[in-house]
């Protein structure tokens, strides 16, 4: 998908310390709170704000209860002594290590969860659009190798340099963004759909004739992260990363063509036939 479970999941598992396998994410229902949508590389970047509010509310609330039950090893101590890390209720002059689990502070106040909510405005409609520019960026940098006698033409290598504020997970970024460039690989020279003259219909609407960019097809990929964080957006200082990954890498791989060839295309994907009419 798009890494927003991934993401979120993160998220909450920083704050808390809770293992990410005991961490749960539940999206797209009508029974949740409202949430963007996922496009525009907004996401991510949107919900930040949101999910660590919400995070801060449960845990402050455990600590409530773990400095005021009863049952608990903490009861009469000032709650803003304690501290939630690793899963865990500790004094915050403690070791995470050494402190209670939750689940026990949990147990002791006679609660099954500990709810926390949280709100950020985010998206296409965010207001701070109004006033700073909090899009990402990116260049590639694309090169091919044109075999005129036997009409082969090839993309060798891709490099990539993104700006999108602070990269929360940069292995599932990294291959956000090699997907999208093998993506451009497919527009700028492979896929091309066929519509019958009189009836409208696709001709080649399956997979044996669209074709796309294989392994085979895929360049040596190179993928840099700025990695400056944009503190305007949300505390983290992350933006989006989706589309930013596509936009431009056919363009790159067109100039490189016309550099290689000396023939200007100004269709996608770039046929074979307008190369060799063109350098007759």
């Amino acid at each position: 998908g798009t890494g927003t479970y991934t993401i979120l999941a993160q998220l909450v598992a920083g704050h808390t310390g809770i293992p990410l396998d005991k961490i749960e994410v539940v999206l797209g229902d009508t029974m949740l709170p409202v949430g963007p949508i996922s496009g525009g590389s907004a996401a991510t970047a949107s919900v930040i704000p949101a999910v660590l509010q919400a995070a801060r509310a449960a845990t402050e609330m455990v600590l409530a209860r773990a400095a005021a039950v009863d049952e608990s090893p903490f009861k009469g101590v000032d709650k803003d002594t304690l501290a939630f890390g690793a899963g865990r209720v500790h004094r915050k002059t403690e070791a995470a290590e050494k402190g209670v689990p939750f689940a026990q502070i949990l147990q002791a106040a006679k609660m099954h969860a500990a709810s926390g909510k949280g709100s950020a405005q985010g998206g296409f409609d965010d207001p701070l659009k109004k006033h700073y520019s909090i899009y990402s960026y990116g260049a590639h940098f694309a090169e091919v190798t044109w075999q005129p006698e036997t009409a082969r033409l090839r993309v060798n290598r891709v490099v990539t340099v993104i700006d999108a504020g602070r990269i929360l997970n940069p292995r599932a970024g990294r291959n956000q963004i090699e997907g999208a460039v093998v993506m451009g690989v497919g527009m700028a020279l492979f896929e091309h759909t066929m519509y019958d003259a009189q009836s409208g219909a696709p001709i080649n609407s399956n997979l044996a004739d669209y074709i796309v960019a294989s392994h085979a097809d895929t360049p040596a990929l190179d993928v840099t992260f700025l990695d400056y964080p944009d503190p305007v957006f949300n505390e983290l200082g992350a933006r989006g990363i989706a589309e930013i990954g596509l936009a431009g890498v056919a363009a790159a791989i067109t100039d490189a063509v016309h550099h290689a060839t000396g023939v200007r295309v100004r269709r996608l994907p770039v046929m074979i036939e307008d190369l060799l009419l063109g350098s007759m």
